[in-house]
């Protein structure tokens, strides 16, 4: 039986999230997007706190999808660097690391953020 995209997402993201966790010293870069958004979060899991978070929603930055997820990676990184954090753990949640997920990475990386 063929598993569905959003069955498969899971099943990556729980295999992931076994082996990687965020501590307030290297918390994890969580992304989430939906069809028309994009959304990041530094997450400290070890205290169950998200330390700073980002989303196209609250830019209000104009472009395509894929530039404005770099924006995001941009602002979550001077939010990072603003809270005096510069390494992290990335955390894709079980989407490719292609489009816009890279470019939010991209982003973050031309922040300041090490991964």
């Amino acid at each position: 039986m063929a598993l569905s995209k959003l069955e498969k997402r899971n099943r990556i993201k729980r295999r992931v999230r076994g082996k990687i966790s965020g501590s307030s010293e290297l918390p994890r870069l969580s992304v989430y997007k939906s069809n028309k958004e994009i959304y990041a979060q530094l997450i400290d899991d070890k205290e169950g706190k998200t330390l700073a978070s980002a989303s196209s929603r609250s830019l209000n930055a104009k472009g395509n999808k894929v530039e404005i997820s770099a924006e995001v990676g941009k602002a979550i990184a001077e939010k990072a660097k603003a809270a005096g954090i510069e390494n992290i753990v990335f955390d894709r949640n079980g989407f490719v690391y292609h489009g816009r997920v890279k470019a939010l990475a991209d982003g973050a990386r031309e922040g300041g953020l090490k991964f």
